[in-house]
This record gives C-alpha cells, structure tokens and sequence, in this order.
C-alpha cells in the first residue's frame, strides 16, 4: 500500500506489505466455490513454497485440484500490486512463471471434468494456445465458455468466435477494440466492435459505474451496489466467478452481471484478493433477497 502512485522514475515510502494468495484464475475459482459452484481448476504452479500454500488454499476452499499441475522448472506465478490508499485503486505487474507452462495436454488431461461442466471460465494469465484449445473443448463438450481478457492481448477471430460472453475492463476493451484514446462512449464503442468480431457478448466492466452488458438485444447497463470501498484487487475476479456462478445456474445475463456486481463490491470492503471473495449469504443480504 502506497499514499499514492509513484510516477516513472519515482521512489515513494509505502505504508504496509502483506503477502497473500492471489492470481486471477485461483481468485475466481474461489469466488465461484464460495458462492456455491463446484469448481474445478486446471492450471501449473511451481513445486515450491507458493505452489504448496495455493493448491492447500485452494483444497481448503472446496476447489478441485486434481488439475493443478506442480513443476519442478518453473516458479509459480506471482504479482505485485500497489494500493493507492487514498483512493482504493490498483496496479499490478504479473511474473507468470508456471503459469506459462500450462499446455493443451493439460487441458485434456481435464476432458471428463470440462464435459460435467455448464461453465469454462478463462483468463490470459496463461498461453493464448492453450485458452483457445480450452475454449475449443469447451464449446465441443456444450458448456459455456467465459473468457476474462486480462491481461490484455490480440485475440484471434477464430477464439472469439467461441466466446459466449467476453468480460474486459474499460481499459482492456479499449485495447482489444483498438480505438485508440477511449472517449465518453468509449465502452460501448469497443463493444461494439468486439461484438462484430464474432463473440457471443461483451460485459464491459465499469467498477464503480456498474457494468455495461451487449448482445444481440443491444447494450444496456447493469447498476453498482455503492459500497465503501478500501482495495479493489481482486474486485474483477469477483465479479468473474459470480457471473460464471449465475450463468451456470441458468440465470440470464442481466441478472447474472447484477449478480456479479453485487459479488464485486463486497470484495472492495476488504483487502487482499483471494482473502476478498464473498460468501452466498453475503451476496444474498446485498441485493437484499
């Protein structure tokens, strides 16, 4: 945690250092458990300290590691994030690591659990190959496939086409849709152009500002859940698993982005990622049902 974010070339004294699980795909995964999913997770980790502490994490919270993968040639893949304390915003580098090791044999190697399954959710924390064989599989085996664009890369029209729902941030749609400066209208420009790229529908997520939802009905948005907020790591991949949850549960989409938005902001009220995801009971007392 920082008072702010330091400028290039710029040292800052921060305020405190916590160490903790995290990584995108393990916090959606939790997220998705705790609201009541059965999950399955298929990724790498390093044979060493983190690799040990997430797959016992992940067992703990109920998350099928069967798929999880240890190496002995790679170290698992890490992050560094500073918290701006005023303003509960975030920046982050990722080391990959094991995560780059993550192959399509891995993925087939899970073919019975994606068969069972109503929802594939991905993320870019691994090789592009390896995500489209996924979603390859997926659309193959009838689930519904989720992918989380983050971080940002090209995306091929062959993947996109396999997509049922893309969920970027504003910043990462920007950069997909290739519109240059983002203006006022800038999410539902870059959903639009990522719609006529060939997936089934893009929720721009907005943080405070709720989501934005489009699809062949057309773009609508999806209101917040006003909340105080203290860090919002973490807060996407909150809203990733609530949606998957909700979509798996037979939910249509608004619904399901309502969901994941009230998913998102309890996230926020707390620091830490994978500490973050809330709990169906919580969930359930924000929306108010």
């Amino acid at each position: 945690r920082a008072p702010r974010m330091p400028q290039p070339g710029e040292t800052i004294l921060g305020t405190s250092l916590v160490v903790g699980a995290g990584g995108k795909g393990a916090n959606q995964a939790i997220a998705a458990a705790r609201l009541g999913a059965e999950v399955h997770m298929v990724a790498c980790v390093g044979a060493d300290e983190f690799g040990r502490s997430a797959r016992a994490l992940l067992g703990r919270e109920g998350v099928g590691i069967e798929h999880v993968r240890a190496l002995d040639t790679e170290a698992t893949g890490a992050a560094l994030i500073i918290v701006d304390d005023v303003r509960a915003e975030n920046m982050i580098v990722v080391a990959p690591g094991a995560n780059r090791e993550l192959t399509p044999e891995d993925v087939d190697a899970a073919l019975e659990c994606i068969a069972a399954s109503d929802v594939v959710l991905m993320q870019l924390e691994t090789a592009l190959d390896t995500v489209a064989h996924a979603a390859a599989v997926a659309r193959r085996c009838g689930a519904r496939v989720v992918l989380n664009p983050a971080p940002a890369a090209t995306l091929s029209p062959e993947l996109l086409a396999m997509v049922d729902v893309l969920t970027p941030n504003e910043t990462e749609a920007a950069l997909l849709a290739e519109i240059g400066a983002p203006g006022p209208n800038a999410a539902e420009e870059a959903a639009r152009v990522l719609l006529a790229q060939g997936c089934g529908a893009v929720v721009v997520t907005l943080g405070p500002a709720g989501a934005l939802v489009a699809d062949a009905a057309g773009m609508r948005r999806i209101a917040p859940f006003r909340v105080d907020a203290v860090d919002t790591t973490g807060a996407g991949d909150a809203f990733n698993g609530a949606l998957s949850v909700a979509l798996a549960e037979g939910k249509a989409l608004d619904e399901a982005c309502a969901f994941a938005n009230a998913a998102a902001a309890i996230s926020t009220t707390r620091p830490g990622t994978a500490a973050s995801m809330p709990t169906r009971d919580e969930v359930g007392r924000l929306m108010g049902c």
